[in-house]
């Protein structure tokens, strides 16, 4: 099974907004927002995505990525 990437760090670098900025315009702690940068989550709520693209001005597809050929992090064949 492929596995979910999360590319909100290019978004972010692209955007040239800083962690802090993002937080503060979202209303999502820095702690969380850095887990979601590395990737280092497993959900992300509706109404998070969509507050973090409107802060963008993005689409969710620029945000995340299917990646088929990769592994879950955690599973078993």
């Amino acid at each position: 099974m492929g596995k979910i990437i999360l590319r909100l760090d290019r978004v972010m670098a692209d955007r040239k907004i800083s962690l802090k900025e993002l937080s503060d315009e979202v209303g999502v702690s820095n702690v969380n927002l850095s887990k979601m940068k590395t990737g280092k989550i497993s959900a992300i709520r509706f109404s998070t995505l969509s507050a973090i693209c409107e802060a963008l001005s993005c689409q969710p597809g620029d945000i995340l990525e299917y990646d088929p050929d990769a592994e879950e992090e955690g599973t078993e064949d």
